[in-house]
């Protein structure tokens, strides 16, 4: 099993929203290297739910992955904030996964506070200029945030 940590606004997709819904498509990610994150996935692996965006971003939870990568709808949906003009049925660059609830943190990890952790200075998240939607985690880092909730 990998591990990875994926980025939502709350307000398009929060953990209590999953864990509402059971489950639901990932979709949107517009960068080719998260896009390729996206790909990489498994079913089973499992994610670190990340509220961006928002008065108190961080790690709220824990989701998984029940569907690999396929082409993406919203890309050809011109109702859709993630259209693509470029995109058609025969060449769509981008990819959803399905994914599901598995756990609602007691408290967001905050990324000032992930960012004070030793164990997790090589997580790209907390590195400076990180901007990416979708990540990889180390089996280490993994323990290391779970420890912390």
């Amino acid at each position: 099993m990998a591990y990875w940590l994926m980025k939502s606004e709350p307000d398009e997709l929060s953990i209590t929203g999953l864990q509402t819904l059971g489950q639901a498509r990932w979709d949107g990610v517009r960068n080719y290297q998260a896009r390729n994150f996206l790909r990489a996935m498994a079913e089973g692996d499992e994610f670190f739910f990340y509220h961006s965006s928002c008065p108190e971003p961080g790690i709220a939870g824990i989701g998984k992955i029940t569907k690999t990568a396929y082409p993406d709808p919203t890309a050809l949906d011109k109702n859709s904030h993630y259209f693509d003009a470029k995109a058609n049925d025969e060449k769509n660059p981008w990819s959803a996964i399905d994914v599901a609830f598995v756990e609602t943190f007691p408290k967001v990890l905050s990324l000032g506070y992930l960012k004070q952790q030793a164990a997790l200075e090589q997580l790209p998240l907390v590195q400076k200029g990180s901007r990416l939607s979708v990540m990889s985690v180390t089996p280490e880092q993994w323990a290391a945030v779970l420890a912390l909730r």
